[in-house]
């Protein structure tokens, strides 16, 4: 295992807001992050990252702070300070293409009941709204230039925080997700229904905003956890049981069922197999992340690989992890990246199983009598389904040690590394090692060039 060498050990009492670049030992040939900085801002657990540009990204969790920070160089840029309980959820909301206004601004909800616009080029709170209940989740239509607000009501706002419309009261629960879909429309998770609703912009004929609730989805038998659009064509849902369904994104059917991924067997009624397993977070599906082919899902402490085409699992990892794995992402070349509450960061490489030749069937005197290995193997218990017929497996390739608790997720920077954010209150940017020796040699040489050094050393 890698193990990050700051001397003491791995309590993050002590360590500087930026520590300096450290080193990880134990060589993995396929592992590029061999070197790391562990930043150090929020006095509780992070757990929220997200992208702001190509350099920037920010973090919030259960201190209320909201930090800007420089992915290359670890450098702490903003600390935005409003909010006086803990994040619930945060979004950038990008200007639209056509518009001349430039300022660049972030939305976050918090448990205190307010939701703050901030500018996060120069930290101004633009500004701040009251709310009867905690918004759950924050969603940008782009396009028409509004955002949406989730709790236990679906409310539709501008750039001003001006509430422009929303539902009446839908649960006590609160929607816990949100995707866009085509037609203005958007997906709602509140609890174990799925709520389809139309965002309709005003017209000469309506001029005002409006929001409809177009059809409620049943088919899940317990509270939908994770929700994420797949490709122009379908979204996908995953719930506590373990169900995973695939749907169309047009007429909202259902595409595809799956509830297989704790006994791929799947010889029992799907009730029964609900109730025969103890515990119902093994086989939680956590959460999403996809591509053109596959569906990659975080379920209770493994990692299962759905083909979109083929429509089944074609590739597993059920004990990836030591406890429920939360966040998972696709890498380039067939690499994927997830973090778990036990304070473990993996990567995974997705290859093709070779296919081993047919052993020839035993002849001969004894196996006329049932000693042969036909008779044998045919005795022993069937193997499962799934683990014969997969065609792929996930092979580790890399272990990142570095937190002292649960990992809560992280972000992929392809030029500047990947960042972590844990319940040990830290946040790890784990850099390429190669990359940043080529460019510090690179300014080395800059350097001496400019001082005419590297002339003299000639």
């Amino acid at each position: 295992m890698l193990r990050w060498l700051i001397g003491g050990g791995r309590e993050p009492q002590g360590l500087a807001e930026k520590s300096a670049l450290q080193s990880i030992g134990e060589d993995q040939t396929q592992n590029p992050y061999t070197e790391l900085l562990v930043l150090k801002a929020h006095h509780d657990i992070v757990r929220f990252l997200v992208q702001l540009d190509d350099f920037r990204f920010a973090s919030a969790g259960d201190d209320g702070l909201v930090v800007v920070w420089n992915a290359q160089t670890g450098a702490k840029l903003l600390e935005l300070s409003g909010h006086t309980q803990k994040i619930t959820a945060i979004v950038p909301f990008p200007p639209m293409e056509s518009s001349k206004e430039n300022s660049q601004l972030i939305l976050t909800a918090s448990a205190d009941r307010t939701v703050i616009v901030w500018d996060y080029d120069t930290g101004r709170q633009v500004q701040r709204s009251c709310f009867q209940s905690t918004v759950k989740c924050l969603t940008v239509l782009q396009r028409l230039d509004i955002w949406l607000s989730g709790g236990n009501d679906l409310g539709v706002w501008n750039r001003k925080l001006d509430l422009l419309c929303k539902t009446s009261h839908l649960s006590d629960t609160g929607i816990s997700a949100l995707v866009e879909t085509p037609r203005n429309c958007v997906v709602a998770a509140v609890g174990k229904e799925l709520i389809i609703f139309r965002v309709v912009a005003p017209t000469e004929t309506l001029p005002r905003w409006d929001i409809v609730e177009v059809k409620r989805l049943l088919d899940h038998q317990d509270n939908i956890l994770s929700l994420i659009n797949v490709n122009d064509l379908n979204f996908v849902t995953g719930s506590h049981v373990g169900e995973l369904i695939i749907w169309d994104i047009l007429d909202w059917s259902v595409q595809a069922y799956e509830l297989n991924f704790w006994n791929p067997s799947a010889q029992l009624d799907a009730q029964q197999e609900i109730k025969l397993c103890q515990k119902l977070n093994d086989i939680s599906i956590n959460h999403f992340t996809c591509d053109e082919e596959n569906i990659f899902a975080a379920v209770g402490r493994g990692l299962y690989v759905y083909n979109l085409q083929m429509k089944r699992v074609i590739a597993c990892q059920k004990m990836a992890h030591d406890s429920n794995v939360l966040h998972i992402a696709k890498l380039p070349n067939r690499q994927l990246i997830s973090c778990s509450e036990d304070g473990s960061v993996c990567i995974w490489e997705l290859r093709e199983k070779r296919q081993l030749p047919a052993e020839p069937v035993p002849t001969g005197f004894f196996n006329m009598w049932g000693f042969g290995r036909v008779n044998k193997q045919a005795s022993q218990p069937m193997k499962k389904q799934q683990e014969d017929t997969t065609p792929c497996f996930l092979e580790p390739v890399g272990d990142l040690i570095g937190h002292s608790s649960s990992v809560e997720m992280f972000l992929y920077f392809e030029d500047h590394g990947l960042v972590t954010c844990s319940a040990d209150h830290l946040i790890i940017l784990w850099k390429n090692g190669e990359q940043e020796s080529g460019l510090r040699s690179l300014k080395l040489f800059q350097k001496l060039e400019e001082n005419g050094d590297l002339y003299r050393a000639v």
